[in-house]
């Protein structure tokens, strides 16, 4: 799964750093408004490790919010295009978050992951690795495709199985593309998260009218907005380490 996993996120790079900033309206309108209205606007004197970085857009948006910003990817090419994004902004490097991170214990006030989780089968090694690194109060903030909507959309037999799933994803640059990931239950999600971390808010995001009204797709607008005010596509939690204080307000 893992070479497989770098091989199609290697193929889709230039996509990620081409087109899905203006073009996926999962992504621009819908997954990273909500995630960034968890964050704290001022994040001076905050260190965060973006983890799972794509092409860099939340690593130049935490930059642009003055945090010292380490982003990680399992894809070199992924890398190459965020550093392509921030240049010497951040300190990039490609890892695989199912490894021990290449970090000191109590590192980072903040980890943020978006879209990433569900290419990994089993967590439990990965929070604890998360926890680790986290200062005392620190905070995950993470999205993950949601149960409900890769349940219906796959049209599977078992809700409560964790299952490996697979779709083609046909992209301007790479073409077709087969992206596999793996699907859980909410309560396998929450659990494992709480058994590291105080939960402290569990979102299933709604696209903002008045941005999905701006948006320069207006073919995504018209297709998804009522949908997805309908119908969860991604699930987006805040959890903070259990031990200290808080990181940040």
């Amino acid at each position: 799964m893992k070479e497989k996993l770098t091989e199609t996120y290697n193929k889709l790079a230039k996509d990620y750093e081409l087109h899905v900033d203006t073009q996926s309206g999962f992504n621009a309108y819908y997954e990273r408004p909500a995630m960034m209205r968890l964050l704290p606007d001022q994040m001076e004197g905050l260190s965060v490790l973006d983890a799972g970085c794509a092409a860099g857009w939340y690593t130049e948006q935490m930059i642009r919010r003055n945090a010292q910003v380490t982003a990680i990817d399992l894809s070199p090419e992924m890398v190459e295009a965020c550093r392509r994004r921030v240049g010497e902004r951040a300190r990039l490097l490609a890892c695989d978050l199912t490894d021990e991170l290449p970090f000191e214990d109590a590192s980072f006030h903040y980890i943020v992951s978006s879209l990433t989780l569900h290419y990994i089968e089993n967590w439990t090694a990965t929070f604890k690795e998360f926890s680790r690194v986290l200062k005392p109060g620190g905070r995950l903030l993470f999205s993950v495709h949601h149960p409900f909507m890769d349940f219906k959309h796959f049209d599977r037999p078992d809700y409560f199985a964790r299952e490996l799933l697979s779709e083609i994803w046909n992209k301007q640059e790479a073409g077709p593309v087969e992206v596999s990931f793996y699907r859980r239950p909410m309560q396998e999600i929450v659990s494992v998260t709480a058994a590291e971390f105080k939960v402290c808010k569990l979102v299933e995001p709604q696209p903002n009218l008045a941005q999905v009204e701006s948006a320069s797709s207006s073919i995504w607008r018209d297709k998804w907005y009522d949908y997805l005010m309908q119908n969860p596509h991604f699930l987006i939690m805040l959890a903070e380490k259990s031990d200290g204080q808080r990181a940040a307000d």
